[in-house]
């Protein structure tokens, strides 16, 4: 979004907050003790690092997990399916009041150690969820101190919005961690807690009697522990390349359906998602977007709006929800994660994937953008000669407008500095480099190898 100073759900992470307990469904009084399979111990050098990925994905993966009711499938993109329900639930969608019964089945990942001890930590999911179906994902972590958090719900999500309403889970916490929309964070991290380890459940619902059922085929975490910083060390500049995104602008959008945050300002993540999603080839059919007012320019827009939409959060920003919303065009796959610095973006654009970073600034504070945020996303599609940001821009006033050049050295700092002064003088919190990665579910070797310098395969 790109509201100049309005409160960002980030900027209370560092706050106190009252304990809560955490809630679940169906399985979620399942047993909580720790895994029996555990990942290598981190690599020597590791404690350098300040971000951790770990992604479930191939055949072996899936069979190294715990399974209730769920099996792994092989082939071009292995994942996991209801094969004979575990149980069965009843699931009052808290946004529409309907309850319903629900046949589950659960997939529990082994043990993740993490290579970086995390003061946070950021799900994404890539599945297909036929009508009739959706799925759950939670997380269950080990703190440094050996004790163990609650399991946490981070996200209860379909394609869909008609079986249940796509949300996000609020007033989870154990006086040590918390929830915040989409995001798992240590309380109060300058006490030195931090999260060791942690596995990741999913449940996968269809409606009783069929033969209907959720496919997964990524899941994963990204921990980290980004050091407070008001600014980051200048990179040197080492690419000059631009790719062809399409450019969309959310400001043409303003007023459009107020039942998704009324377009405009408010849909720059789900309008940045759309140009990237476009670029690798995905494409909305008339029927698809046969909902849209004909009136309205760029429904594509409109409808990656709908169906990125957070009913918790009353919202289009969530960032694993706009990462799933990617992967439901076949052949891609959909990550959040933080990158350390422009170098990494690079070495993404040199290899032709261009990347959604989230960052927050004043108006001063980054030349010739003409507005100040809490929070913005926008895409990143290449580097000029002497090294500044060529971005879409989706806070522009038409399509023609959203291709912006920003000096290198005013973004590079607003996108990963982990803390600012907004307006009032008041500090608040940046992202730490936070950004969505959408690539092909095959990826040519060039671009793995980009992927992986970049932490992310």
């Amino acid at each position: 979004m790109s509201r100049a100073e309005q409160p960002s759900r980030r900027t209370v992470l560092a706050a106190a907050v009252a304990a809560a307990v955490a809630g679940g469904t169906g399985p979620a009084a399942a047993d909580s003790s720790a895994g029996t399979a555990a990942d290598a111990p981190p690599s020597a050098g590791a404690q350098t690092r300040t971000v951790d990925n770990r992604a479930w994905t191939t055949y072996r993966d899936w069979r190294c997990g715990t399974a209730q009711g769920t099996r792994a499938l092989s082939g071009r993109r292995p994942g996991i399916v209801i094969t004979a329900p575990a149980g069965t639930v009843d699931y009052t969608d808290p946004h529409t009041g309907r309850t319903a019964s629900w046949e589950y089945a659960t997939w529990t990942s082994p043990v993740h150690r993490l290579g970086v001890p995390a003061t946070e930590a950021i799900a994404s999911w890539n599945a297909h969820t036929p009508e009739g179906t959706w799925l759950q994902i939670e997380l269950e972590g080990t703190y440094s101190d050996g004790t163990a958090t609650p399991w946490y719900v981070l996200g209860r999500w379909a394609a869909g919005d008609q079986d249940i309403r796509r949300t996000s889970v609020d007033d989870q916490s154990d006086g040590r961690s918390s929830i915040w929309t989409d995001t798992f964070a240590i309380d109060d991290p300058a006490t030195g807690l931090r999260l060791t380890a942690y596995r990741l459940r999913l449940t996968l619902y269809r409606r009783p009697g069929t033969r209907l059922t959720p496919k997964v085929w990524r899941v994963g975490a990204m921990g980290s522990d980004v050091p407070d910083r008001f600014t980051v060390p200048a990179s040197t500049p080492g690419l000059a390349q631009e790719l062809l995104v399409p450019r969309y602008s959310q400001e043409t959008h303003v007023g459009q359906y107020p039942e998704y945050d009324n377009g405009g300002e408010a849909w720059c993540s789900p309008t940045s998602s759309q140009m990237i999603v476009e670029y690798w080839g995905g494409r909305l059919t008339p029927e698809q977007m046969s909902w849209v007012d004909p009136a309205f320019a760029d429904p594509q827009v409109c409808h990656a709006a709908r169906f990125t939409y957070d009913y918790q959060y009353e919202g289009c920003g969530n960032w694993p929800f706009n990462a799933a919303y990617a992967a439901t065009f076949d052949d891609l796959q959909g990550v959040v994660t933080r990158l350390g610095s422009l170098t990494d973006l690079e070495t993404l654009i040199a290899a032709g994937i261009p990347a959604i970073t989230s960052q927050s600034f004043l108006k001063e504070e980054l030349t010739g953008a003409g507005y100040g945020t809490a929070g913005h996303l926008m895409t990143v599609v290449g580097f000029t000669a002497d090294g500044d940001v060529i971005a879409n821009d989706p806070n522009s006033a038409s399509n023609e407008a959203v291709r912006r050049v920003y000096k290198r050295r005013e973004w590079e700092n607003i996108w990963l500095r982990t803390k600012r002064y907004n307006a009032s003088g008041k500090v608040v919190s940046g992202t730490g480099g936070v950004c969505y990665l959408y690539f092909p579910a095959c990826p040519t070797p060039r671009q793995r190898a980009a992927l992986a310098a970049v932490g992310v395969l």
